[in-house]
């Protein structure tokens, strides 16, 4: 018996019912394309949820410490000459120790003092002259001498620090052959302190010229 249809007030032809069945099978799809996307979500967003919480990371292996007086002594008999180490107090990190042979061969340790209080550099320019100094300051002229451990050094305040590699003072004297500067963005009585640890070596470098 065909189907009496309320709104046509009569039974429905054929042509209707299949119209009728094609639509709601086309509803019917259409929803469960629909909770089909939201449970590809779901079940993307929990495999996400297990790979940021549930896979173990562990922590980073800690940065090995700097053994400055050891890679000092190795670089002295590579190079077969004397290689200062300065003295700085205990909570002071040693970021790099390195030789850098870009221009003058030159011995580079750099520290960092605890919390936001500037970095300091220790430097031996090996043969170095006049305008490895110079360069380092950015053209500064020396504001004066300063004795530090019974070495005069030549003091540096560079005004715009910018233009120095965010060096504001430096400390400069002649090892024999090498300069040493000790320069940075530490309190001028910082870097003298370092510059005295220095006196001996610097000692030994102006009596073997």
């Amino acid at each position: 018996m065909a189907r009496v249809v309320a709104e046509l007030g009569r039974p429905e032809t054929p042509e209707e019912t299949a119209a009728r069945k094609a639509e709601s099978s086309r509803i019917y799809r259409s929803s469960q394309n629909v909770r089909n996307l939201v449970a590809a979500l779901l079940a993307t967003l929990a495999i996400v949820a297990v790979v940021v919480f549930g896979v173990p990371r562990g922590t980073p292996a800690p940065t090995p410490e700097i053994d400055v007086s050891a890679e000092a002594s190795a670089l002295s008999d590579t190079l077969d000459r004397p290689v200062l180490v300065a003295r700085v107090p205990d909570d002071w990190r040693v970021n790099s120790a390195v030789l850098d042979s870009e221009t003058v061969e030159t011995w580079t340790v750099a520290y960092a003092p605890p919390g936001d209080s500037g970095f300091l550099r220790v430097e031996q320019g090996f043969d170095a002259d006049d305008a490895w100094v110079t360069e380092r300051v950015a053209g500064t002229r020396s504001s004066g001498t300063v004795d530090a451990g019974g070495i005069t050094w030549d003091e540096y305040r560079i005004a715009d620090a910018s233009t120095a590699g965010n060096v504001s003072y430096a400390l400069a004297t002649t090892a024999g052959t090498d300069r040493v500067m000790v320069l940075g963005s530490v309190a001028p009585e910082q870097a003298a302190a370092v510059a005295a640890s220095l006196a001996d070596g610097i000692q030994a470098l102006q009596e073997d010229q």
